[in-house]
């Protein structure tokens, strides 16, 4: 079975503004909006890099994003991040029209997502942006794993996307596994364990839940793959089809709500192309609470045990017929 080391634990947020500075030092074009969390949402290190470059809205989404698509009309490539709830959900018109209506190229970060966010509570836990962002057209919606890829799929959206980007990332530190000097390559999916039993499909910081969970499954029997899908529009779909027709029985695991996110995204493409039983395992169409992180992803069954115990319940009811 495929081992993964914890490199040390580092929080999303900070692997996005390292690659902030990164396209700031390639893209003299590159500009940063701030909305009065800079530290917050990982943007320190290029305001402090690039002074001239950084320019502060306070908090102020809708109109940071009108502004944002004025710049890349003007020829600027623009950055700019809130949490998620407010950069994707209280920025919802702007979104659309300002910039997916005119396709201009802005790298949008979504802090604080799902509930790993912990004491801040439901107010800040962006449980619903994927649902929406995913359904604006020419929007790309990437969402990494940890830090490494975090730096990496900001340095992929400028250098392979040429319309707006979403780059979903959590608060608190989480493990740090995957190669530091990767190529993120957008829409491309990525299999991390091989398995013939399941297959659990993860999105960002559920991702190291999923090995973790494949590691329990493996003691009772379940030979489980575990899949990476950092890309969640434009999905990878043949690899999607493929895993399918392999393991005959997909899970997708998420933080973010079972309607709408990355189970109804698989969903879809099994559907038209690869009838699968399957599970959505993410928040039960309910808001959050405050509290640990760890108390939160226990509590609404996204931890490492939870998802192990759903995936062999879900086996049981397949092999029953009843799924």
């Amino acid at each position: 079975m495929e081992q993964f080391r914890n490199k040390g634990d580092k929080a999303t947020r900070t692997g996005f503004g390292e690659g902030v500075v990164d396209i700031g030092e390639l893209n003299p074009n590159v500009v940063v909006l701030g909305a009065d969390i800079t530290a917050s949402v990982g943007l320190d290190g290029f305001k402090r890099r690039f002074p001239e470059r950084f320019f502060s809205f306070g908090i102020a989404e809708q109109n940071i994003t009108a502004v944002a698509a004025g710049l890349a009309l003007a020829g600027k490539l623009p950055v700019f991040s809130s949490y998620g709830v407010f950069a994707a959900l209280r920025a919802a018109d702007q979104l659309r029209i300002s910039i997916c209506y005119n396709n201009v190229k802005v790298i949008i970060g979504g802090a604080h997502a799902g509930i790993s966010v912990g004491p801040d509570g439901a107010t800040h836990q962006a449980l619903e942006d994927i649902a929406y962002l995913r359904a604006l057209p020419n929007m790309t919606l990437i969402s990494p794993c940890d830090a490494n890829q975090a730096r990496a799929a900001t340095i992929a959206a400028m250098q392979q996307v040429n319309g707006p980007v979403y780059i979903r990332f959590g608060r608190e530190p989480v493990p740090n596994f995957t190669d530091e000097d990767q190529k993120l390559v957008v829409g491309k999916g990525q299999v991390l364990m091989n398995g013939d039993d399941v297959a659990i499909v993860a999105t960002g910081h559920e991702v190291w839940e999923s090995i973790e969970a494949a590691h329990i499954l493996a003691g009772q029997g379940v030979n489980a793959m575990v899949v990476n899908i950092h890309t969640i529009k434009p999905l990878d779909i043949p690899l999607l089809v493929d895993i399918a027709h392999h393991t005959g029985f997909v899970v997708t695991v998420e933080e973010h709500q079972v309607n709408g996110g990355l189970g109804g995204a698989v969903a879809e493409v099994l559907g038209k192309y690869c009838p699968t039983p399957m599970e959505i395992v993410g928040m039960p169409d309910c808001f959050g609470e405050s509290g640990t992180p760890a108390e939160l992803l226990q509590k609404y069954g996204l931890n490492s045990q939870s998802i192990a115990r759903k995936v062999l319940e879900t086996l049981s009811r397949n092999k029953k017929g009843i799924l």
